[in-house]
């Protein structure tokens, strides 16, 4: 045999058998925790003869491959007269199918390989197969089953014939591995020489690895952080420890960071598939632009028929041609085949070695990649590219919401129309009213002391099972629901019939936005406000009374109730369980105790921090001490504009210039024309500038641009990190403020948590996040060893502790406060 094959039973049928279109109905799916208590609901009533999740395991010849097939049957059955019967079990949060037709087939022939697989290994000539499918939603418990008989000469067939379909996807992967791990032996590192601190850096990478360990490496701008992960754990993969990676990130930029150093890997001789998932609304709309439509007709993929008959060979086709798998390529194959890209993107990371794409991917439960089996993240990597962005992403990912005027419009659009949905939207808008009346003299803002209210969750389910209803009605008559983005697979779903991305489910949520309804359609706020409820379930069960609290804000005759994620360590933690290691990094994971508090750090895992290969003399540093507080801004305005002016006119050149919000900006902007500023070239960053005008402005930095520029900036934002202008293309940078969070209410409630912890709550909710915005926005200034510029610090609470002792060393900040105006 030239090579063996170890798969397992569920992924081996998926693939064979997808066919058909790519759907977007709506089916409740089970959760994991409801689906093993319907398993073992279902196995309590076994007899002492019967067995329970037995392993089986078999060997298949196919040309010159050895198939390992594995599984674990849900139940072995033997009847009195010895007869055996295999049991597969399966859950589902919607209707049970009423006749064998409606269940699909995939889930046949799982049951028919482990079948297979215990016939060939007891010799026995025929065999009983049982599909039971269990309903989790209400009270569950209600069942039905089918049964099926086969002879082992039929499993055989069918089983060899599932083989016969995997075999070309195997065989590709085989020869691409024996590629990658040679080409991966011979690769030297891609630079010359490391730069400071690089080598350690990497050696680190590397033996947390090896370990099996977390590492939370502060590595600061400059050092070269992206290959400094990248390639260690490259060489993991040739090593055999690893088998793939991911790199994270929450920027474009940063994402486009990890292509660029693969590409100058595989310009040493790399041989590594590696895909970028690119945002949905993104690629898609890219996707029909190339074909000259104006998009996906009412939310459905253009691409949508047929897509299950056509994404094997399209995949075959991409890994046989390409390597480096981004957009361009992703739209020219999916072109090529009429396949979703992002579907195809979705589907290729389960075959790639190396997978770019943003955090949600792995940490949120809405969108996470869902066929991820145990070994398969045993033998992964995360690298999380500018950590210090994940603890506010990863709140957000596990908090939800409600907003009781939503359920009131939806009870007054159905009423006469959907008596359920009507029914049940008055029920929640009744408990959230209940809660809007309690306890009114404590003002706008109300802490549920008994957590997670019994009654507004119990009125949530039933109008989320209503909508589903009332949604998959309107469907089936005609209308059109959207595609998601990011979903996964159901216990009882289908496989053949949607992917990944493409099935709206109950535990599922758009990663891009909404329907694609009119927006005067009910049934366009029926949707939205379903997500909203099934949002609110999901986290609801990964509720943490110590680390989540719930709270109401009245707004006038409205409420909105939030189930806020204050401490994101312990399901971060969770969701990263069972891959091999994670590396966290970011030149601004500082104070380093305080990130790996939030990303949920143990006793065991590894940090570091990288001193900086730069030095104090490539800074002019100044300090300018105005105060920016809220109350003195209107007087700090004047002062600002002239000093930036000053600047400008004493050293030309182009600049950055932050700001803590646009409304400050603004301000500052047009104070900084008035004084003369007019005639300098300035830009403005706006909240709604495309992805074309933020390149543009980034352009404008470019080495072979003459004159000078200003950019006016917020921090915090898309220009204050993962950004790189070396060289001629910045010669100064000004930061107005401290960068702190705005009070309110939610970081009130952080503070009040961490102090309860025994941590400097203050700090905690506003000092370290604000003062991460401005390490980073002025880590933008010298990128290399070459570099020299100027650096103003505008705020006085720069010359106290904390803030003092949180400005890098490199800085020189403390080599004096200068308020003199010298530039």
């Amino acid at each position: 045999m030239r090579g063996t094959v170890t798969i397992a039973v569920r992924p081996l049928v998926e693939y064979a058998l997808r066919s058909g279109d790519l759907t977007s109905g709506f089916r409740q799916t089970a959760s994991l925790a409801d689906g093993i208590k319907a398993h073992q609901q279902v196995q309590e009533a076994y007899g002492e003869q019967d067995r329970r999740e037995v392993h089986l395991r078999t060997e298949i010849a196919h040309g010159e491959l050895l198939f390992v097939i594995e599984g674990r049957c849900d139940g072995l059955l033997t009847d009195a007269d010895g007869g055996v019967t295999i049991e597969e079990i399966k859950s589902t949060g919607g209707a049970l199918p009423g006749a064998e037709s409606e269940t699909p087939e995939v889930h046949w022939a799982q049951a028919y390989c482990y079948a297979y697989m215990y016939a060939k290994t007891e010799d026995v000539d025929r065999i009983g197969v049982r599909m039971t499918y269990v309903e989790t939603r209400g009270d569950g418990g209600a069942r039905v089953s089918f049964e099926r008989t086969a002879d082992c000469e039929e499993l055989e067939r069918r089983v060899a014939g599932y083989v016969a379909s995997y075999a070309p996807l195997a065989e590709l992967q085989l020869r691409h591995r024996a590629a990658r791990d040679d080409s991966i032996a011979k690769l030297a590192f891609p630079y010359p020489s490391y730069r400071a601190g690089q080598r350690k850096l990497a050696g680190a990478v590397y033996r947390s690895i090896e370990a099996g360990h977390q590492l939370f490496a502060r590595a600061p701008t400059g050092i070269g952080k992206t290959m400094s992960t990248l390639y260690p754990a490259v060489k993991s993969i040739g090593g055999g420890t690893l088998s793939r990676l991911f790199y994270l990130t929450a920027r474009t930029t940063t994402r486009a960071s990890a292509e660029d150093a693969l590409r100058r890997l595989e310009g040493g001789g790399l041989r590594l598939h590696a895909v970028t998932i690119t945002a949905k609304d993104k690629l898609c709309a890219a996707a029909a632009a190339q074909a000259g439509v104006p998009g996906c007709a009412g939310g459905v993929c253009m691409y949508a028929e047929g897509f299950f008959d056509r994404i094997n060979g399209a995949i075959l086709d991409l890994l046989s041609h390409e390597t480096l798998m981004g957009k361009a390529e992703l739209l020219r194959y999916g072109a090529k085949h009429r396949v979703c890209p992002f579907e195809m993107s979705l589907e290729v990371a389960y075959a790639a070695d190396a997978v770019i794409c943003d955090y949600n991917y792995i940490f949120d439960p809405r969108v996470s990649l869902k066929r991820v089996a145990a070994e398969w993240k045993a033998s992964c990597a995360l690298l999380v590219d500018e950590a210090h962005n994940l603890p506010d992403r990863a709140r957000e990912m596990y908090s939800a919401e409600l907003t009781k005027r939503d359920f009131l419009d939806i009870a007054r659009a159905f009423k006469g129309r959907e008596a359920a949905v009507h029914a049940a939207a008055k029920s929640v808008d009744a408990a959230l009213l209940a809660i809007r009346k309690r306890d009114q003299e404590r003002g706008p803002h109300l802490v549920l002391a008994e957590g997670m209210p019994e009654a507004l969750n119990e009125a949530v389910e039933a109008f989320a099972e209503a909508a589903e209803g009332a949604l998959a009605g309107a469907e089936r008559s005609g209308g059109t629901l959207p595609m998601t983005s990011g979903a996964g697979h159901g216990d009882a779903q289908a496989p053949a019939r949607g992917s990944d991305a493409a099935v709206l489910a109950i535990g599922e949520t758009p990663e891009d936005g909404g329907a694609a309804l009119a927006p005067d359609d009910p049934y366009a706020l029926l949707l939205e406000t379903y997500f909203a409820a099934v949002n609110w379930m999901r986290i609801g069960k990964l509720y943490d009374a110590e680390r989540h609290i719930v709270y109401a804000e009245r707004q006038r005759s409205d409420v909105r109730i939030r189930l806020l994620c204050i401490d994101p360590s312990r399901l971060l933690r969770q969701m990263r369980k069972g891959y091999r290691s994670q590396i966290a990094f970011s030149a601004t994971l500082f104070p380093l105790g305080y990130y790996m508090d939030l990303l949920g750090a143990e006793e065991t895992d590894y940090s570091i921090s990288v001193a900086s290969p730069f030095n104090a003399a490539q800074w002019t540093t100044e300090i300018v001490p105005v105060s920016t507080r809220y109350a003195d801004r209107e007087a700090s305005l004047a002062p600002i504009a002239e000093r930036m002016l000053k600047l400008v006119a004493a050293r030309p050149g182009r600049y950055l210039f932050f700001f803590p919000s646009y409304a400050y900006m603004n301000v500052v902007y047009e104070t900084f024309l008035a004084h003369g500023g007019a005639e300098v070239r300035t830009m403005l960053q706006r909240p709604d500038m495309t992805e074309e005008e933020r390149d543009a402005y980034l352009s404008a930095f470019d080495a072979t641009s003459a004159g000078m520029l200003i950019g006016f900036a917020v921090l915090g934002g898309v220009f204050s990190e993962g950004i790189d202008l070396a060289g001629d293309r910045l010669q100064g940078v000004a930061i107005v403020g401290v960068g702190m969070p705005q009070p309110s209410f939610e970081r009130d409630l952080m503070r009040t948590h961490y102090d309860a912890a025994g941590l400097p709550g203050f700090d905690y909710a506003y000092v370290y996040p604000g003062m991460n915005k401005v390490l980073q926005a002025g880590g933008r200034l010298i990128r290399t060893e070459t570099d020299t510029g100027v650096l103003l610090l505008m705020d006085d609470r720069y010359l106290r502790m904390p803030y003092r002792r949180l400005l890098p060393e490199e800085w020189g900040a403390d080599r004096e406060a200068r308020a003199d105006g010298r530039p």
